[in-house]
């Protein structure tokens, strides 16, 4: 009798997934069978390390509501792995992103620019520390009323001759933050951190790493905690944001935008349970050995380790573009 519950449970998780497989358009579907780039020649089988299998076989499914009461040695599915947990069916693993998206979306963003609205405006906080005179302050911003564009920043530089190096300054003191530089800057090892989406979207520069523990993510003008916070969570390193001034930053961020990164695949879900049958239904397809969701402001981004080479030593930074891939996710309709 067991064994038949057990063979009903798999029938069953066949058909969701079929199911989910049917949904949408199709065109995303198009060749998205994942095939590893080289041979697997490690301890399961599987690419998995010898040690990393053999705690990953004793471990439970990580749906909190699996009625199944299956260990991994009772199933020959060993992987998808999502946020360092065992699904031991397609059922399980759909719950399992679908608590991912609930604790995503479930604060809002609460860890957004809001945090920081009352900073001090920056024509005062250079006033403050003598570095313009009350007449110079007013010009910059009268300048800027005229014209309707542009940051104090630039105005206070074109018209009361500031150098870039002294308004980085002031951002660092308007927002706490100390004023980084691009020394030690790798484009091509930069470029794996994030999808260039986020670079480009958020203005945000991933710098480097000290110490294999510290990320520091460079910004050109005002600090984003959101995209920091985000980008912590899915890098597993403590993240120290700062300041950049301008011209090292458009460089260094053009070279990255230069390097060849993780493959992405941006897709739009008509609502939370969209996304989440869609994940799903990669997880099952691609079959990673590591997976994890974060929400970075409007943007889900979902991203797979499909084999454990793919896996650095410095927190869960990819050590290259093979065997790794990203999938960022808009949920319903733009405003």
């Amino acid at each position: 009798m067991p064994f038949l519950m057990r063979k009903t449970r798999d029938a069953e998780a066949g058909a969701l997934m079929h199911s989910l497989l049917k949904e949408g358009d199709g065109k995303s579907w198009e060749g998205d069978q994942y095939r590893p780039s080289k041979a697997v020649d490690r301890a399961d089988g599987l690419g998995l390390p010898a040690s990393l299998a053999v705690a990953q076989q004793r471990r439970n499914c990580g749906n909190a509501d699996c009625a199944g009461g299956w260990t991994r040695p009772w199933r020959n599915r060993r992987r998808p792995i999502f946020e360092c947990e065992w699904g031991c069916s397609g059922r399980c693993v759909l719950a399992m992103v679908q608590a991912a998206a609930r604790r995503e979306f479930g604060d809002g963003d609460a860890t957004s620019t809001a945090m920081h609205r009352h900073r001090v405006p920056l024509g005062l906080v250079m006033l403050a520390q003598g570095w313009i005179t009350h007449p110079q302050l007013q010009r910059a911003l009268a300048a800027q009323r005229e014209s309707g564009t542009g940051r104090i920043g630039d105005w206070l530089m074109s018209e009361c001759g500031l150098e870039a190096e002294q308004i980085t300054r002031g951002l660092g003191i308007q927002w706490g933050c100390p004023v980084l530089t691009t020394d030690g800057f790798s484009s091509e090892a930069m470029a794996l951190v994030m999808p260039k989406l986020f670079v480009d979207t958020f203005k945000l520069l991933p710098l480097r790493v000290a110490g294999s523990r510290i990320l520091y993510l460079g910004f050109s003008d005002r600090l984003d905690a959101s995209a920091a916070f985000a980008t912590e969570k899915m890098a597993e390193l403590t993240v120290e944001s700062g300041v950049v001034e301008g011209v090292q930053f458009e460089a260094a961020r053009n070279r990255l935008l230069a390097c060849d990164g993780v493959e992405m695949k941006l897709e739009a879900a008509e609502d939370r349970d969209a996304m989440a049958a869609r994940i799903t239904a990669i997880l099952e397809q691609k079959q990673p050995v590591a997976s994890r969701l974060v929400r970075m402001h409007q943007f889900c981004w979902l991203r797979l380790w499909l084999e454990s080479g793919a896996i650095g030593r410095t927190g869960r930074l990819p050590v290259q573009s093979e065997d790794m891939m990203d999938y960022v996710f808009t949920v319903g309709s733009p405003a």
